[in-house]
């Protein structure tokens, strides 16, 4: 096999970066070649994404690879899900993305069920409620008169939009798309009811068609060739969605699998061939998010890293900083049993204080509160793996498919200790890999494209021969 070269942009709701991968004898390398920062802007009380500076720096990073040499084959976007800019008739954008994480979708799907009922909406589309769904985005900008939804000509989720600001071509990607709320999970297309009631602009017509990962959007534009001397690289829509890009990067040897994204947030999940819509799935609030070759990501968010990271932050402030390496050795050390809670608790969403909301939680179920920061450090990884034992339960009950291993990826997978916990409390082995699996993932759906390998499967089996993953057995030390 000659030596191909891919690059990957992605970004997440805090930084993005670009990484390069290297496909040659069936061996995959990747290394990173910049990082940089996503930052919201805020303006006049709203929350906005900059996507003018991510934009820049795609086009920093591909003069990077210009002074270095290097020809990427072709390039692809992944980033977070439900948010999306809009584009005028003259093709120009109005404006800036909004993000999630402004509150003025707060209430809102409760308004919106007034029109749709909660059950219809979910039957309609099988995925979760969230406030901050694209659906109800849309559904608040309606109802506060935004001036750029009433003369937008049509809209596109962020990839798709940096995919057109390097391109000029329109289209929204599978994965990405299935975020929003608006998409039905079996036609693949989006449900203009839905659309219509939200104010979608263009709901009545297809002219942004739905393709699936894959799907070769174009060639660089005359303008950002002239720019950043690079010459006419492909663009790849690749799985749009970064936690679709992090499963398509799964290790696994055949569907017996669940997976575990695990990061700030913890995404833990199956792959299957068609949306589970039953009502068990709806009380229980999972998703069924778009994957790699038309598949779904039947699955459920749960809190992850962020409880740590915000106990962290505290114990910075105080002058008491731990890397990561430390942070694991004080989770083994040698104590009293500790105490679980449930790391999805709604006190723990964003409290001033996390410590403080921990020992409280742990108060209110009347056991033992945290002593120290090792002792913190030990709740968080035990309600962690019995958390995660607990969804697996109910995923296990309501999945077409016969799970007999989780997959851990992203971030999380380096967290030998929390792995062994993981295994011992479900009851079933752990592969723990890749870290980099969203980049990975992203790469390796270019590769798809290129023709290089012929399905997931195949890629899947070189991610592995590659990072050879790590075992974590019930019951071994």
């Amino acid at each position: 096999m000659a030596d191909h070269r891919f690059l990957a942009f992605d970004i997440g709701a805090t930084s993005g970066r670009s990484v390069l991968s290297c496909l040659e004898g069936g061996r995959l390398s990747v290394r990173e070649i910049k990082r940089f920062p996503n930052r919201m802007i805020r303006l006049q009380n709203k929350f906005y994404w900059d996507i003018y500076a991510l934009y820049a720096e795609i086009l920093d990073s591909l003069k990077i690879c210009v002074r270095e040499g290097i020809h990427p084959d072709s390039l692809g976007i992944d980033t977070w899900g439900v948010d999306f800019g809009f584009i005028m008739a003259d093709g120009s954008l109005a404006g800036l993305p909004r993000s999630y994480r402004d509150p003025f979708t707060a209430g809102m799907p409760e308004e919106f069920f007034r029109k749709m009922s909660r059950e219809e909406v979910y039957g309609r589309t099988g995925i979760q409620i969230m406030d901050f769904n694209t659906l109800y985005q849309l559904y608040a900008m309606k109802k506060e008169g935004s001036s750029a939804l009433g003369c937008a000509s049509g809209m596109l989720f962020i990839p798709d939009l940096l995919s057109y600001m390097l391109t000029g071509r329109q289209v929204c990607e599978y994965t990405v798309a299935s975020t929003s709320q608006m998409l039905d999970p079996v036609a693949r297309t989006f449900d203009l009811d839905l659309a219509s009631l939200a104010g979608m602009p263009g709901a009545g017509s297809a002219a942004v068609p739905v393709v699936m990962p894959g799907t070769v959007i174009g060639e660089l534009s005359d303008s950002v060739c002239a720019e950043t001397g690079a010459g006419r690289i492909p663009v790849v829509a690749v799985a749009g969605h970064d936690t679709a890009s992090a499963v398509a990067a799964v290790p696994a040897s055949d569907e017996k699998f669940a997976y575990l994204s695990s990061g700030t947030w913890s995404l833990m999940g199956v792959e299957t061939d068609s949306p589970v819509l039953t009502d068990e799935a709806f009380r229980n609030n999972f998703t069924n998010e778009g994957g790699v070759e038309g598949t779904v990501r039947f699955l459920r968010n749960i809190t992850g890293m962020w409880l740590l990271e915000q106990c962290r932050k505290e114990w910075a402030a105080e002058s008491r900083e731990y890397d990561y390496g430390s942070i694991v050795a004080m989770a083994g050390e040698k104590a009293p049993e500790c105490p679980a809670i449930n790391p999805d608790d709604p006190s723990l969403a964003n409290p001033e204080s996390m410590t403080g909301a921990i020992s409280a939680l742990c108060e209110r179920q009347g056991g033992p509160v945290p002593a120290d920061d090792s002792a913190f450090v030990r709740c968080i990884f035990k309600s962690l793996s019995q958390r995660y034992r607990d969804v697996l339960e109910m995923l296990t009950d309501m999945s077409p498919v016969s799970v007999q291993r989780l997959h851990i990826i992203g971030g999380g997978a380096r967290n030998a200790l929390l792995n062994q916990w993981t295994a011992d409390a479900i009851g079933m082995p752990v592969i723990a890999g890749p870290a980099e699996a969203t980049a990975i993932g992203n790469c390796m759906v270019q590769a798809q494209a290129a023709g290089l390998v012929k399905d997931r499967w195949e890629y899947r089996r070189l991610i592995a021969g590659t990072f050879p993953p790590e075992v974590f057995l019930p019951g071994t030390k």
